[in-house]
């Protein structure tokens, strides 16, 4: 089969790679449908996170189950299937609290060893505990297709950053970062009740989706520039939940700045560069919050599934550039020179 290696910064290929097979009893070869570039990926193509050459890339997928394991009991071949972009065992501790990240024997797309998303198809480990199932006639639907991708990553991601930043009915939320993550807080918060939601961010192109997403106004300045225009839509008082999805210093100096005392930062920005620049004395003395990490989407995927399934949750407009397999070094391309928000790849 092909997939997309990574050799060097800047080096993508798509290659003839050995076909993914059973090897445990808990496993499921799953054949992609649809692939996607995360935000995250561009720190490996940039070089600003360790790669070995020709390791596989992408952890963002859905598609069909060609065969399974004989320890698989909750799939067949033929079903219809979406991957969180970790895959865990269901059945350890920290499956049970929710917290599927955490799985002594998961792991992520891509890493060192493992299949990666972007490819024809991907052997999936503990296929009863990660992979979720879908209905089979979403197959015809590209819509739903589309937006049925983002709750392998960006969706869920996006909602876990709005429960850290406690988000409730008639809040204020803030959001610094307009990237694909950032868009889903957006949407993620109007789904909680916020009763408004800034959206901090410059280009045209993804500040009017965020206003789609709910967005009741919009932030085009950085820094102490954006903290003043903050405080003052919010009477000087900042906003009561902060979702922070950049993961750079600055970024996170500026949510803990516009969080309102005895508000929330909820942090999903994959750190990056420099440290957080956080002054625990500022957030101590103003009673500010900070939680979030790595999102567990697969303990978030069924609430989210049944929202997108009946039409009143749709992240599909994040994806706005289509590949082939082919022309994923061209989809990396365009999103690292920002003329894409993300890209959707149909193997």
């Amino acid at each position: 089969m092909r997939a997309t290696t990574i050799h060097a910064p800047f080096d993508l290929r798509v290659e003839e790679v050995p076909d993914p097979v059973v090897r445990d009893p808990g496993d499921a070869v799953v054949r992609v449908l649809r692939a996607c570039v995360c935000g995250s990926d561009l720190w490996a193509y940039r070089g600003e996170s360790a790669r070995t050459p020709g390791q596989r890339i992408g952890h963002e997928f859905l598609g069909v189950v060609e065969a399974t394991g004989p320890g698989v009991g909750g799939l067949r071949t033929g079903d219809l299937v979406v991957s969180p972009f970790v895959w865990s065992d269901g059945t350890c501790d920290y499956c049970a609290e929710g917290l599927q990240t955490s799985c002594p024997n998961g792991g992520f797309w891509g890493s060192g060893g493992s299949d990666g998303g972007q490819g024809e198809a991907v052997r999936v480990p503990f296929a009863d505990g990660t992979l979720v199932r879908l209905p089979a006639d979403a197959a015809s639907d590209d819509r739903l297709l589309t937006a049925l991708l983002a709750l392998s990553d960006v969706m869920g991601t996006g909602h876990h950053a709005a429960l850290g930043a406690g988000v409730r009915p008639g809040s204020t939320v803030a959001v610094v970062g307009d990237g694909a993550v950032g868009l889903c807080g957006v949407l993620a918060a109007r789904r909680l009740g916020a009763e408004r939601i800034i959206a901090l961010g410059r280009h045209p192109a993804r500040t009017d989706i965020a206003r789609l997403f709910g967005a009741t106004d919009v932030v085009a300045e950085r820094g102490e520039a954006a903290e003043a225009a903050v405080r003052e839509l919010t009477g000087g008082h900042g906003a009561h939940g902060v979702i922070e999805a950049v993961g750079t210093e600055q970024s996170m100096r500026t949510a803990v700045n516009i969080a309102r005392d005895g508000g929330s930062v909820g942090y999903v920005g994959v750190p990056h560069g420099s440290g957080t620049g956080l002054d625990l004395s500022v957030m101590f003395d103003r009673n500010i919050a900070l939680r979030g990490g790595v999102a567990p989407v697969r303990a978030y995927l069924p609430e989210l599934l049944a929202d997108v399934l009946d039409g009143t949750l749709d992240p599909s407009p994040v994806f706005d550039l289509t590949v082939d397999l082919d022309g994923v070094p061209d989809g990396y391309r365009a999103m690292d020179e920002r003329t894409a928000l993300k890209v959707l790849v149909r193997p």
